[in-house]
This record gives C-alpha cells, sequence and structure tokens, in this order.
C-alpha cells in the first residue's frame, strides 16, 4: 500500500512544488515507485518535470470532474520510478463544478484507489490555497508535508492550515497526521535564517525534519530545464539535501535504515 502524502501550504513561494517534484525524485532515485499527482492548477510540478503543459490533453481535471480512469492519463518520466499525474489550467474551475457533487470532498480519494497499489509513495502538490482541491488531496492523504520558508513571515498562516487539518481530521479523515515541517530556502549566512530554524523548532519541536533545504543557485535554476535537480546535476547542495531527505523519510517510516556513514553529506 502506497504512503500518501501532500504537500500544503497555503502560502505561496515557500518550496512546495520545489519539494513535491525533488523528493519525489529522490525517493525514485532510492528506487522507491513513486507518483507524483499535480493539484495545482498552475502545472509547476508538471513542467518542472519536463512536460509541456500546452500539449497535456488529459489531466487530474477529467479525473476529478468527468471520472476518467488515471490509469489512462499516468505520464511515466525521464526518472526511472517516477511517474506523474499532470494538471492543467482548467483545474482552476474544478472547485466550481464540484460544489453541487456528493462527497465532493472525497473525489480525489476514489481516483488514487484505482492506482495506489502499482506505488510505494504517491505525492500530491496542492495550491497555495486552502480550497476544495487542498481539502481533497488531505483527505485523500495519510499525512501531510508543510515547508515552511527560512524568512521572516515563516509562521505567517501557519494557524489556519492547521486547524484546517484539524477539521479534516475531525470530519473527513481520522487518519491523517502531519509528516513534519520542513525548513526551506535556507542561508546560513543570514542571522534571520538561523532565529526562524531556532523559532519552528520551538513551536514543532520532533515534528520538524532534520534536513533542512539549503538556498542553491542549481535548485532555483532546474525547473527551467524541466528536470529535478537530482538529474540536473547530482553534486549540488540542493540534490544532496532532498536525498537526505528522502532517507530520513524512509527512516521515518520505518522502511529502511541507514548507518551515518551511508547518508548523503551535505
Amino acid at each position: 500500500m502506497a504512503k500518501i502524502i501532500s504537500l500544503a501550504n497555503q502560502k505561496g513561494g515557500v518550496g512546495k512544488t520545489t519539494t513535491a517534484v525533488n523528493l519525489a525524485s529522490s525517493l525514485a532515485v532510492l528506487e522507491q515507485k513513486v507518483l507524483l499527482i499535480d493539484a495545482d492548477p498552475q502545472a509547476n510540478a508538471t513542467s518542472g518535470m519536463g512536460f509541456d503543459i500546452r500539449s497535456i490533453k488529459t489531466s487530474i481535471y477529467e479525473c476529478l470532474i468527468e471520472d476518467v480512469d488515471p490509469n489512462g492519463i499516468i505520464i511515466n518520466s525521464d526518472v526511472e520510478n517516477l511517474d506523474v499525474i499532470p494538471s492543467h489550467i482548467d483545474l482552476v474551475g474544478a472547485e466550481i463544478e464540484m460544489t453541487n457533487m456528493p462527497g465532493r470532498e472525497k473525489n480525489l480519494s476514489s481516483v488514487i484507489d484505482k492506482i495506489e497499489p502499482k506505488y510505494d509513495f504517491i505525492f500530491i502538490d496542492c495550491s497555495p490555497s486552502l480550497g476544495l482541491i487542498t481539502l481533497n488531496a488531505l483527505t485523500a492523504s495519510h499525512s501531510v508535508l508543510i515547508p515552511v520558508q527560512c524568512e521572516y513571515y515563516a509562521l505567517e498562516g501557519l494557524g489556519k492550515l492547521l486547524n484546517t487539518i484539524k477539521i479534516v481530521q475531525n470530519r473527513l479523515n481520522t487518519a491523517l497526521e502531519i509528516e513534519g515541517f520542513l525548513l526551506t530556502m535556507y542561508d546560513a549566512r543570514l542571522r534571520l535564517s538561523n532565529q526562524v530554524v531556532d523559532e519552528v523548532k520551538k513551536h514543532f519541536q520532533k515534528m520538524v525534519f532534520n534536513t533542512i533545504i539549503q538556498r542553491n543557485i542549481r535548485l532555483s535554476e532546474s525547473p527551467s530545464f524541466g528536470k529535478p535537480v537530482v538529474m540536473y546535476d547530482a553534486n549540488s547542495k540542493g540534490a544532496v539535501s532532498y536525498l537526505n531527505l528522502a532517507r530520513e523519510l524512509l527512516q521515518k517510516n520505518n522502511m529502511t535504515k541507514f548507518s551515518d556513514s551511508e547518508k548523503v553529506l551535505e
């Protein structure tokens, strides 16, 4: 059975799609069978994996609204073991179209049920909002991974996200857990970055991943080449950080164990 993880934060620009693409790719490199579902109308995860969104004819939109079989729209990526269900700008209208559907919060769960046995991990890249599509993602997931940028307003809006998660836990998905808070965009030269790290760890303690994603030029460049950073420059700090995060996630879920000597060093 696949571990289904949503990446959510209604605050934009926190590294959510970057994490979705690069964590999924890193786990695939570590020989896990992974599916990345792009549930954001901007389709950045789709283009970040090298697909031309203008040529996408069938996407997650058709699965949610028209009950199209997801097995027919899964795309094999250039990363071995990593498949993608693409998004499209049409997804913008999905929330309105789903409003009067019975059980509308569970549409994505029904889609995933048809493909889950094929994979070890399924990641859902959510849009920067707490709308019906994100609600669908949280309802379909076992856990939610929350990227938090190491900048001044790091904790802004997290209360609203945590409240939404609590509502989903109470009403729609009692099994939903927080996978962890991931610190992103870290710059060791800045006192502010270190203050944010301390503040987030003080608030959320063991729920914060040990791996911290540093600011890295290669990490920023790779989406424009349609490649995850591990394929663009495997020796970059960005690639090493996400490989470490993938290993930490596997350990956290008791799927494998790494000794200190096996850990990729930054």
